[in-house]
């Protein structure tokens, strides 16, 4: 079993690792599911800063992967997120190299949806990437993309986090204009960064950081000629001029379903031999698919703390000291079981006090074959204690049972009387010796010790004056 943040998430297993931490699979204790944990080790309050940014994204839109939760405990914080099986555009291209056109299209206009809705709320991602473009396993379905991974992603009148002329992003995929000393950020940048995944998507080739998008698409060796329109497009998606360069998604997007390559088709006319794949690997020992299958060490100390419900201390063991072992051991534990309180229905005869008389009354019959006192692993005391004279109850009681088998303790000898302590200036009884004579002296002295202070003042007043 893994770590527990705040009590809620507990960490299953890592699913990778990128820059800014490591990504788990957590069990949410919570609502009793899985899902993605982003762990992040916070060394500065830049840092800090960012994840709160990547938290505050919190966008309800099918394409956008946003967090949903977040914790932090010491050094550490993460947040949550929906678990993707399916990998990402980078993992689907190292399965199959370069993808087909119709697939590229369909791709693309789900990221560019994506990038029309955050851009419509202020927010610039800055980050966008095939590696943060994840898939769900839809096997030989449509794909279904998820835009995630909003750690630098920013507003235009957000506070610049990096220090010196350059922007945060990935080299390759990051606008020119990026580079600029003061760049602030604009949404722009993303349809840049969009046209450069399309190149990828479509040549099998990561960007470099001059590419030019039209020469790079066309030529590329490719099984099938790429269609001029979705040519166009890209090129004006990584126009590296942004005076010139296409401005909006929702721009992008039109331009697209204007090229007929969004048109229904069979999914095995737009994916050809493509497949999405479950690239999630299976649970851990000790995990399925309704959760733990065994209570964590964090569980079973919380379940040992805390106490049960109250019940009857069990017979002692026969190697605990006094405790009469054998046969007379067996017949205690059986008298104990059939104790009132520990299953038994009808209360067993025990002596009884006579009100009128004050004495005990001895039971009929015992209900053990060994005497009373001997079935019983513990001796009784009180009012029902056999041993007890027939007396009123407010006496004192003999002397206490001992078990078969142990001998009666005696002492080898008295113990010594010391007495009690004598301090000085203290009776025997610790009260104070003092008398009055006492004080009177004291009186006289201080008396005294007066008349010599004013001799002795008196005389040096003379001789001053004298």
């Amino acid at each position: 079993m893994g770590d527990v943040f705040a009590g809620r998430y507990e960490l299953v297993d890592p699913l990778g690792e990128g820059g800014a931490g490591v990504v788990w699979r957590a069990w949410d204790r919570k609502h009793h599911r899985y899902c993605a944990a982003k762990v992040l080790r916070q060394t500065d309050a830049s840092s800090l800063l960012r994840f709160m940014r990547e938290q505050s994204m919190r966008l309800d839109h099918p394409h956008v992967l946003a967090p949903t939760g977040w914790a932090g405990e010491d050094d550490k914080v993460l947040f949550t997120m929906p678990i993707v099986r399916g990998g990402s555009v980078s993992t689907l291209l190292s399965d199959f190299g370069p993808l087909p056109s119709r697939l590229v299209a369909v791709l693309l206009d789900q990221l560019l949806t994506a990038l029309e809705t955050i851009h419509a709320e202020g927010i610039v991602h800055r980050d966008v990437k095939p590696a943060n473009l994840l898939l769900d396993a839809t096997g030989q379905h449509i794909p279904h993309l998820w835009l995630g991974d909003f750690g630098i992603a920013a507003g235009d009148d957000a506070p610049r986090l990096t220090q010196g002329p350059f922007a945060m992003g990935t080299p390759g995929y990051a606008a020119p204009e990026c580079l600029q000393r003061g760049w602030q950020p604009d949404a722009r940048a993303d349809l840049y960064a969009a046209g450069m995944c399309a190149v990828e998507m479509l040549t099998g080739m990561a960007p470099e950081t001059e590419t030019e998008a039209r020469l790079v698409v066309e030529s590329a060796p490719r099984e099938d000629a790429v269609p001029e329109e979705l040519v166009d497009l890209i090129a004006q998606l990584g126009d590296r001029d942004l005076r010139t360069r296409i401005r909006t998604a929702a721009d992008a997007r039109e331009e697209l379903r204007a090229s007929g390559l969004l048109e229904f088709a069979e999914p095995a006319e737009i994916l050809g031999d493509v497949e999405v794949f479950d690239h999630l690997p299976e649970l851990p020992e000790g995990w399925d698919d309704s959760g733990p299958t065994r209570p964590s060490p964090a569980e079973k100390t919380t379940a040992a703390a805390v106490p049960t419900a109250a019940s009857p201390s069990p017979p002692p063991s026969a190697s605990s000291p006094g405790i009469v072992t054998g046969p007379q051991q067996a017949s205690a534990a059986e008298s104990w079981s059939q104790a009132p309180g520990n299953g038994e229905t009808q209360p067993r005869d025990v002596p009884t006090l006579d009100v009128q008389t004050q004495a005990m009354v001895p039971p009929a019959a015992p209900t053990s074959a060994l005497p009373y006192e001997q079935a019983m692993p513990v001796p009784p005391l009180g009012v029902h204690d056999p041993h007890t004279q027939a007396t009123p109850v407010r006496s004192a009681p003999s002397p206490q049972f001992t078990p078969p088998g142990i001998p009666q303790y005696q002492p080898s000898a008295p113990y010594p009387s010391y007495g009690a302590p004598q301090y000085p200036g203290h009776s025997v009884s610790g009260a104070p010796t003092s008398t009055r004579s006492s004080k009177t002296v004291g009186l006289w002295v201080s008396l005294l010790l007066l008349g010599a202070g004013l001799l002795t003042l008196a005389f040096t007043l003379w001789l001053a004056l004298g």
